[in-house]
């Protein structure tokens, strides 16, 4: 297993003043977050529908000078791939290189998202399709547009050959896919049992790129805290987190969750940890220790 080495990132919801969402990056970027990653989701579940990534991570890119904003993620049959390399580009010129694209086909239950915006969302076999094209077509067009094409000035990115690309998701199918196409790949939620099975389809299915991507998780909840009963919705069973079972859980204290975290990494390869804002005051002395090593 080639070198890996830590770096976090801060998931938040999109809302709010321009003033708080700069504050809240700038206070990421210096507790030493290397990305601030927003995701969109629109009426995924009721009464948790967010604001669009875009204009938000276009603030945040804007209020900092080192951190990187990304997606988490666009759901890739909602949009056209064009729109989507538009977009990307856009956030890479603005923030000069410090765009991430994260990509996924879309969560289960995001059909309300589908009916109240107008897409087309199709069966779990057309989503993967959609999200299939849309990475070679985005990739294309960076291509071109660094190439020279000047029909695509507004679609060529300041990264070379473009945004790095993470792809989100647990099933094998998709899995199998990103393993041989993404740059980084973030795992849904589950054990540490289930995390290790799903590392083996990566690494089965990249072979001699298992090295080159980089591999995430992410954490909702730091230390031995009550757990919202709301995170169910998203994956995590409030009734697993424990002794450190349930990867969207870090339980313990610092030095403990350190452990956990270099463990899975030196045994799984993962390196790129993700955390909830609601856990962002418990991860301050985790993400000091480990950043950059």
């Amino acid at each position: 297993m080639g070198d890996r080495t830590f770096r976090f990132g801060l998931t938040v919801g999109p809302g709010g003043s321009a003033e708080e969402w700069a504050a809240l990056a700038r206070r990421a970027e210096d507790l030493g977050f290397s990305t601030l990653l927003a995701p969109d989701a629109a009426g995924v579940q009721a009464g948790y529908g967010m604001a669009s990534s875009v204009p938000y991570l276009a603030a945040a890119a804007a209020a900092t000078e080192r951190l990187r904003v990304g997606n988490f993620v666009l759901a890739a049959p909602s949009r056209t791939p064009g729109t989507i390399a538009w977009d990307a580009a856009a956030l890479d010129q603005l923030s000069q290189g410090r765009f991430e694209l994260g990509l996924g086909a879309g969560r289960p239950d995001a059909h309300v998202a589908a009916r109240l915006l107008g897409w087309d969302w199709g069966t779990p076999g057309d989503r993967l399709r959609r999200l299939r094209e849309s990475v070679a077509e985005v990739r294309r067009i960076f291509g071109e547009a660094l190439a020279g094409n000047q029909e695509l000035v507004a679609f060529k990115p300041v990264q070379k050959p473009g945004p790095p690309i993470l792809v989100a998701g647990g099933g094998d199918r998709l899995l199998t896919f990103a393993a041989q196409n993404a740059d980084i790949i973030a795992f849904h939620q589950g054990s540490e049992d289930e995390l290790a099975d799903r590392v083996r389809v990566v690494r089965e299915a990249a072979s001699d790129r298992f090295d080159d991507i980089e591999l995430s998780y992410n954490i909702w909840v730091i230390g031995d805290v009550e757990i919202p009963a709301w995170f169910s919705q998203f994956g995590l069973d409030p009734e697993a987190a424990k002794d450190n079972r349930s990867l969207g859980v870090l339980n313990g204290d610092a030095a403990t969750g350190i452990d956990v975290l270099k463990r899975r990494r030196d045994e799984l390869g993962v390196s790129y940890i993700t955390i909830n804002s609601f856990a962002l005051d418990a991860a301050g002395p985790i993400v000091e220790a480990l950043a950059g090593t």
